[in-house]
């Protein structure tokens, strides 16, 4: 009959079967938690990991981030295998390092290196969430020291993409310190004339967004990332009021003067390209 033309057959509106969701290889697709949509993972990278219908930027791990900003073959690494140690005695730490390692195939929670954006050396640090949640250990420190250091003796700018849940409480003050480390690694940096870039990408909190991730010349951000030192609950609860509901969020400290711009992951390189040819040159020695 022709009302059975507009009556859908039940063996096309069934849910797939728990085995045809087994069939398909685990990272084939990705569900956006913007807007609920499932991607083809394929192309969500070739997207820069930003969400095709909402615009959701989706964490980006270090070397996929290298390679989104720097000119092809350009990068050389720094401090690759420098590894963190346990001076705590921290029960199960080194197990739980030694896990990130082998799942994230990289040593530390952050990678620094120099090369090229639109042909303009740069020394670069690019923090990475998967290791420890990207928390700031000795190492991470360390390392973003390091790379400040050689970027004031090449007397090129420092770029730096944080991440991070905070402070490694694991290795208590010695995680504390490193806030002061890189502190004042960039504020010999800045002293000589160094241009210093913090992008802040989802999250960034604890110590690193109240130490070397707020120090830069330009501050910028990444849509909708969190950013901020303490919880909205534990906030709440010191001021006894309820907070906005974008509190926290990169637009919301744009809004209140805290960050210079919120930069779409597809429009970074060039923006970056912009701000480092404009300051070519401009490094000065007093």
């Amino acid at each position: 009959m022709i009302r059975d033309l507009f009556v859908k057959k039940k063996k096309y509106a069934a849910i797939p079967s728990e085995q045809v969701r087994k069939d398909v290889p685990t990272g084939v697709m990705t569900k956006c938690p913007g807007c609920k949509k499932i991607i083809y993972s394929k192309e969500l990278l070739k997207n820069l990991k930003v969400c095709m219908n909402c615009g959701y930027h989706h964490p980006m791990n270090a070397y996929e981030r290298i390679e989104s900003l720097l000119d092809e073959n350009t990068f050389v690494e720094y401090d690759k295998e420098m590894i963190s140690l346990n001076p705590l005695n921290f029960p199960d730490y080194e197990e739980k390092l030694e896990s990130d390692r082998k799942k994230t195939n990289i040593n530390e929670a952050i990678v620094t290196g120099e090369g090229t954006i639109n042909d303009m050396l740069t020394v670069v640090a690019v923090m990475d969430s998967r290791f420890r949640m990207g928390s700031m250990g000795s190492v991470v420190g360390e390392k973003i020291a390091r790379a400040v250091e050689k970027a004031r003796e090449m007397k090129v700018p420092f770029l730096i993409f944080t991440a991070s849940g905070g402070a490694r409480m694991q290795e208590g003050v010695l995680s504390l310190m490193q806030m002061a480390k890189t502190s004042v690694a960039l504020k010999r940096f800045s002293n000589e004339g160094g241009l210093i870039i913090s992008i802040m990408t989802h999250p960034t909190t604890g110590g690193v967004s109240a130490s070397f991730a707020s120090l830069g010349d330009y501050n910028l951000a990444e849509p909708g990332a969190l950013i901020g030192f303490a919880g909205r609950r534990v906030i709440e609860q010191t001021v006894r009021e309820e907070l906005p509901e974008d509190f926290q969020t990169a637009e919301f400290l744009l809004e209140h003067g805290q960050l210079d711009a919120v930069i779409n992951r597809l429009d970074m390189k060039e923006k970056l390209g912009t701000i480092l040819e404009i300051h070519q040159g401009g490094i000065t020695h007093g």
